[in-house]
């Protein structure tokens, strides 16, 4: 049994450079989700949905390579981010935070897969958050970089974005700020942690 892995089958989502900005048309996918609020360094709510999005991961993941025949490597960790008040997203006032943790999964993994995954995860869990769910997200066309380094970091390549590469193209906003963490923290040196920054766009009227 062959096993898929999307960063391989899907280098222009998962290999942008690291010295420019570039453009990815960013097809429709699907996604196990959860929503919270506050620093992800120390909200309980932060922790408590990345063991869920894991959890359910990898009971999908074992399910499909039971039933359907097909495995396939566990995508990325990503999250989408913002703040009610952007000033406080830009000075990375973390506790004001909003966002959305998720994992993709395969065109193949149905909404049952999912369901049993998450009453298999319940027994080891207890009660899911309450907004966990599986839909798809379909952002289009976005600019995207390969940011080496710490997350604290992200500034200055952010405010290029934002401030030159954004505006130079006659670009606007299409959708939250964008990150695919392609390094687990828990194991490697801030200054190597590899993250795609992703910004969905638009045509600036």
């Amino acid at each position: 049994m062959d096993k898929i892995d999307f960063k391989k089958s899907m280098p222009d989502l998962y290999r942008p450079p690291t010295d420019r900005f570039v453009s990815v048309d960013v097809p429709a996918m699907q996604f196990v989700k959860v929503d919270g609020r506050g620093d992800p360094n120390t909200a309980p709510a932060y922790k408590l949905a990345i063991e869920w999005l894991f959890a359910v991961t990898y009971a999908m993941k074992f399910a499909a390579k039971a039933a359907k025949g097909k495995d396939y490597v566990v995508p990325p960790l990503e999250g989408l981010w913002w703040a009610d008040d952007p000033a406080d997203f830009v000075a990375r006032r973390k506790e004001r935070w909003c966002w959305t943790m998720m994992i993709m999964a395969p065109e193949f993994i149905d909404r049952p897969l999912f369901e049993a995954a998450v009453e298999k995860a319940r027994k080891k869990l207890g009660t899911p958050p309450d907004s966990l769910r599986f839909e798809r997200l379909e952002e289009g066309t976005a600019l995207q970089i390969l940011h080496v380094g710490s997350y604290d970091d992200e500034g200055p390549v952010l405010a290029k974005l934002h401030d030159d590469e954004m505006p130079s193209q006659g670009l606007a906003f299409a959708g939250p700020h964008h990150e695919i963490y392609l390094s687990d923290a828990r194991k490697t040196e801030p200054a190597k942690l590899r993250t795609i920054l992703r910004q969905p766009v638009k045509r600036a009227r």
